[in-house]
C-alpha cells in the first residue's frame, strides 16, 4: 500500500466514523469507544501532515 492509499484510507475512516460519533449518544460505551479512535486517526493524519481544519466537524 503507498502513502497516498493510506492516508485517503484513513481520511475516508475518519469521515465515516464522526457520521458514527453523530448519531451516537455522548455518554454511551460505544461514543467512548469510536473517540479513542476518532483520536488516534487525528493523531495519525495530523503527523501526515493532513490540514483537519475541514475534515474535523466534531472537534474533541
Amino acid at each position: 500500500m503507498t502513502e497516498k492509499e493510506m492516508i485517503k484510507m484513513t481520511i475516508e475512516e475518519f469521515e465515516r466514523l464522526q457520521d458514527y460519533m453523530i448519531s451516537t449518544e455522548k455518554d454511551s460505551e460505544s461514543y467512548r469507544k469510536m473517540k479513542r479512535r476518532y483520536i488516534a486517526l487525528k493523531v495519525i493524519l495530523t503527523s501526515s501532515g493532513i490540514n483537519l481544519t475541514e475534515l474535523d466537524f466534531i472537534k474533541e
